[in-house]
């Protein structure tokens, strides 16, 4: 049972006794373990499970940031019901609002901004569809990849320090990692013996990981 199954402001184990009969709608059948997974909520909210079984994964949905949390953002649907527990139906998590590194999800949207979005599933969990606003956008990796090789030089800027190297920027939201054994001749045992954040740095391109979206590079290989 998800949100929707129990008490919209309470936990679902209270919104039914045992012995009770109930009506649901069957989600899936797992005939190795024995189970069914039910839903009162697709009866209970007919419209709003109507509506999200009819998507297909890649449809273009559109809306409106209804709420930033810290766990995603929703959207209210331009042509979508109400949803009965969240501020919307349309929900993205933090990684499918941009293919860019950013530190808070206002630098990329805000309440009230009408968005369109890709429809990549349906959570019957929480009666919602996930959504990606990224997808939309180029990916700034794919166009990278296609135009540099393997052991060609750039020049960037460090934008972090680990434990374990340094990421350099070497193009609009493109940043590669300099492992700590990559960022000098001699071993070292920190990044901070080498370089500082916001350093400009010549460095060579050891790999490209399209399928992960990795970037390693070199410092002490120019």
């Amino acid at each position: 049972m998800g949100p929707l199954d129990g008490p919209w402001l309470g936990r679902a184990a209270e919104g039914v006794e045992v012995g009770q009969r109930i009506t649901a709608e069957v989600l899936s059948v797992d005939a190795e373990r024995g189970r069914v997974l039910l839903s009162m909520a697709a009866t209970e909210h007919r419209e709003l499970w109507q509506f999200l079984k009819g998507l297909r994964c890649g449809d273009i949905l559109s809306g409106t940031v209804a709420a930033i949390e810290s766990f995603g953002v929703f959207v209210s649907l331009d042509d979508g019901p109400r949803h009965p527990v969240f501020p919307g139906v349309g929900f993205i998590t933090f990684p499918e609002l941009s293919w860019r590194r950013f530190e808070d999800p206002s630098e990329v949207v805000e309440v009230g901004r009408h968005v369109s979005c890709e429809f990549l599933h349906f959570d019957t969990w929480n009666g919602e569809a996930r959504l990606s606003l990224r997808a939309l956008r180029p990916d700034p990796f794919a166009v990278f990849a296609e135009s540099t090789d393997v052991g060609q030089t750039l020049r960037g800027r460090v934008t972090k320090l680990v434990p374990f190297g340094a990421f350099v920027q070497v193009g609009d939201g493109i940043e590669g990692l300099v492992h700590l054994d990559e960022l000098a001749r001699v071993p070292v045992e920190a990044p901070e013996q080498v370089v500082r954040v916001d350093d400009e740095v010549s460095v060579v391109v050891l790999e490209i990981d399209t399928q992960r979206r990795r970037l390693l590079l070199s410092l002490r290989r120019v």
